[in-house]
């Protein structure tokens, strides 16, 4: 369990926008602490400036095991000659330790389809020759993946998929499109609130973007959600079923309710943590609470 093309990267993992927020120097004593107690797998995304492949090359010179995916690195951010040879050298300079995670992300295109943009860009990928060196240890990538053609070109053209605010249905049905073989790792955002008034308040604030894009309302749309759920901030049933709140015992079972449903690893993003701050707090309760899930 936890296995992307020969990576072990255990059955969960961590999953932040903190790094987005922080100086160098914090990330560094983070992803160090992680990497102490246990952690293999550290997912981070390209929203906010910081750029994917550079910020994926420092938490690896930060650490000497660490997994470090790219969760994503958004296909508009750089050509493919470029992402092409980062990651070559990513991949010499940190053997079987980089994930390079590809998705279409960033602001909605008009008249430019996902599936076709993707598949060009990996075409235009494998079609490219390395400049220099090639390295002993292989470029492993994954596809952010949501609809059934996507995941099917997961399936077909990388290690596998990443899914992102998605049920656990999804994960089961992700699980039947990729077949056995195919890497599955979900990412969950998880709330340590009991409190339902105060939990979903926090969970709707952090879905608000998502629900107002043409891309996750198909997708929503997509999970058996109705206009209605998904308006106005989303329903109940929306917001719990897409965020795991309340107290340690109760969202550690959720979690693993995603790889009884098939997903190989879950991604787990804390919530309720001011930009700027830190996640460690959570992240060393998750440790104890999963000590066999993480190796």
């Amino acid at each position: 369990m936890g296995a992307i093309d020969g990576l072990e990267l255990g059955t969960f993992g961590i999953y932040t926008f903190d790094f987005e927020h922080q100086p160098a120097a914090r990330m560094r004593e983070s992803v160090q602490e992680l990497e102490e107690r246990g952690w293999r797998a550290v997912w981070f995304p390209e929203v906010g400036g910081r750029e994917a492949l550079t910020q994926a090359g420092y938490l690896l010179a930060c650490t000497e095991r660490l997994h470090v995916v790219n969760g994503i690195a958004q296909i508009w951010s750089r050509e493919a000659r470029w992402t092409h040879g980062a990651s070559l050298l990513l991949a010499d300079a940190y053997p079987d330790r980089h994930v390079l995670g590809l998705g279409f992300g960033g602001l909605a295109r008009p008249g430019v389809k996902p599936l076709a943009a993707m598949a060009a860009y990996l075409d235009e990928l494998d079609a490219l020759q390395a400049s220099g060196p090639a390295p002993e240890a292989p470029v492993r990538r994954i596809l952010a993946a949501y609809g059934p053609k996507m995941l099917a070109l997961a399936r077909d053209r990388s290690a596998g998929a990443h899914t992102y605010h998605v049920n656990v249905a999804h994960t089961a049905q992700a699980r039947e499109i990729l077949g056995p073989d195919a890497f599955l790792g979900v990412e969950q955002p998880v709330l340590f609130e009991s409190d339902p008034g105060k939990a979903r308040a926090i969970a709707r604030e952090h879905l608000a973007p998502y629900l107002d894009t043409p891309y996750n309302i198909a997708k929503f749309r997509r999970l058996g959600y109705s206009d209605e759920e998904i308006a106005d901030g989303g329903s109940d049933r929306l917001v719990d079923d897409l965020v795991f709140w309340g107290d340690p015992d109760t969202v550690i079972g959720k979690l693993h309710a995603h790889v009884e449903a098939g997903a190989d690893h879950v991604a787990v993003q804390v919530l309720g943590v001011e930009p700027g701050g830190s996640s460690m707090p959570y992240w060393r309760l998750l440790g104890d609470a999963l000590p066999d899930g993480r190796g």
